[in-house]
This record gives C-alpha cells, sequence and structure tokens, in this order.
C-alpha cells in the first residue's frame, strides 16, 4: 500500500498533477459560470421589468454607456440613475425579450474579468397609435469584479449595431 502511494505521487508530481491546478481549474470553470448568470439574469429581470433586483447585479458606482451606430446615446452611472432610467424606457414596452447568444471571456482573474456577449432584444410598444415591435442586434462589452464572493458588472458598453421597427398586428386582426 506504501508502494503504490509512492508511486502515484510520483506520477502526480513527474506529469504536472496537483490538487492546485485542479482546483485552479474548477475555479476558472466556476467564475466564467457565475458570469454568464449574471448576464443571463440581467436580461430576465429586464423581460420582467423587475429593474429594483436588476439593478443589483451592478456594483454601486456601476456605468452603463450605450452606443447606437457608433455614437453614445447615453451615459449613466450608479444604481440609482441605472434603475430611474432603465424603468423610464421600459415603461414604453408591453413585451421585453433578450435572447442571449455567444460570451467569451476575454479576461480572468481572481476578482476581475471582461466579456464580450451578444443579445437580440425585442420590444413591443405603441407609438402614435401603432403597435411596433424593435429589434435592437446588441453587443455588450461588460467588466465584471468579484465583491464579497459575488461577481457584478462594474461598466457595461451596449453597442447597438443594429435597430429594427416594424408595425405589428394582433393575431387574427
Amino acid at each position: 500500500m506504501k508502494n503504490t502511494a509512492i508511486l502515484l505521487f510520483s506520477m502526480f508530481s513527474i506529469f504536472g498533477f496537483s490538487q492546485n491546478k485542479s482546483d485552479d481549474r474548477l475555479q476558472i470553470i466556476e467564475d466564467k459560470l457565475a458570469i454568464k448568470n449574471v448576464v443571463d439574469v440581467f436580461s430576465n429581470l429586464a423581460d420582467t421589468k423587475e429593474i429594483d433586483k436588476q439593478v443589483l447585479l451592478f456594483t454601486e458606482d456601476g456605468v452603463v454607456q450605450s452606443y447606437n451606430n457608433g455614437q453614445v446615446s447615453s451615459n449613466l452611472k450608479g444604481r440609482k440613475e441605472l434603475k430611474d432610467r432603465f424603468s423610464a424606457f421600459l415603461d414604453n414596452f408591453q413585451t421585453v425579450y433578450h435572447q442571449n447568444g455567444q460570451q467569451t471571456i476575454d479576461e480572468l482573474t481572481s476578482n476581475s474579468a471582461k466579456a464580450t456577449s451578444y443579445c437580440l432584444i425585442i420590444l413591443v410598444g405603441k407609438q402614435n397609435g401603432k403597435q411596433l415591435k424593435t429589434t435592437l442586434y446588441t453587443i455588450y462589452k461588460d467588466e465584471f469584479v468579484k465583491q464579497n464572493e459575488t461577481w457584478l458588472i462594474h461598466k457595461r458598453i451596449s453597442n447597438f449595431v443594429r435597430t429594427e421597427v416594424e408595425e405589428v398586428f394582433p393575431i387574427g386582426g
């Protein structure tokens, strides 16, 4: 038994296996999943218009900069401003739908990360007496920080690369 333990220890040493490397890989996987979850929960809360909960996914001094066709359209800072502006915007729509796509983690340390995420956003609301569907093709560039073992968005750049607006009619109408 003692010889088996020595042999296994020797194999782990020779081939570079260690508990620490395994722990590091597991932590990286956990962090990547947690970061993806923050992005997905953000979208789910937007769809249900639970803005009070949504802004808690940001740091206290979180920033959201939005671009439409390469031009800055808004620059928000802090949870209160985020809540006020997100709420006012979403009040214009009866239906809000986010579909998240691919995400890449561009940088990752033990307490910070940068990621790129793609999202298709559909908004349906009345405007000038017409029911309109707005489709936004969006790329998020996010910077995250880990505070108290929780990943939060510190800065989000929302790049609305394409916007399509069309009139929609009720089924059977």
